[in-house]
């Protein structure tokens, strides 16, 4: 399973490069084609769009490393790439789930630990509170924008081997399930994406709460709610 871990870290690099301005663009999209929505129907169709999107991801997958023809090699090589893919989504959903809350992570680090504690769910968000010495019951504004980057560091330096153990494992298992008769290993990757995504909302539901009832400002614009990036300590 080095591989998988090894992928897990990799993948978790690639999705935290999704800066600022592209999460902003994301959320204000959505706004534009639904110009009357308030932040929790933004936030219900970010949870739409990701568990479509990672589903169908999984399906794809599954069924290419299924199909006799292909072959088992090139079947690994999809779900590899597959990944990634799925954690850039899981960044995109968990940042833009933040962006509606006023919580823009322009930092690093914090990112990671937002990232990493959403994608564990219940038990990541447990970790996070409990290292941060907080239990608030809604803990991502608070914490992530309040405490110490000594203490942001601390945190990522103990749940990053949670998180990789976590989804290099799950994700290798996913990988070896999909190596199987034409058919089966759709079903299993389309499933498998679908877990991993349900954890992940679950975890940013916990992390953030009800969202706001306006947006930023009172503004119910579609442009509205434009958010400065947490400044580093």
């Amino acid at each position: 399973m080095a591989g998988a871990r090894d992928l897990a870290i990799r993948g978790l690099d690639k999705a935290l490069e999704l800066n600022e301005p592209a999460i902003r663009a994301h959320v204000h999209r959505m706004r534009r084609s639904r110009p009357d929505a308030l932040p929790a129907e933004i936030v219900s169709a970010l949870e739409k769009q990701f568990l479509a999107a990672t589903t169908t991801l999984g399906a794809a997958a599954g069924a290419s490393a299924a199909v006799p023809a292909v072959g088992t090699a090139a079947g690994v090589v999809v779900n590899l790439a597959e990944v990634g893919t799925f954690f850039e989504a899981a960044a995109l959903f968990t940042l833009g789930v933040a962006h509606v809350h006023g919580v823009a992570v322009g930092d690093l680090e914090r990112r990671r630990t937002l990232l990493m504690a959403v994608m564990m769910g219940s038990s990541g968000a447990s970790f996070v509170q409990k290292a941060a010495g907080r239990s608030a019951p809604y803990w991502a504004k608070s914490i992530i924008q309040s405490i110490p980057m000594t203490a942001i560091n601390n945190i990522n330096s103990k749940l990053g081997p949670r998180f990789v153990t976590k989804y290099g494992t799950k994700q290798g298992i996913l990988v070896l399930g999909r190596e199987i008769p034409l058919g089966i290993g759709a079903a299993i990757g389309a499933g498998g994406n679908a877990f991993l995504a349900r954890a992940a909302i679950g975890g940013a539901r916990s992390a953030f709460g009800p969202a706001p009832s306006s947006w930023p400002g009172g503004d119910s614009g579609p442009d509205a709610g434009t958010l400065a990036p947490v400044a580093p300590d």
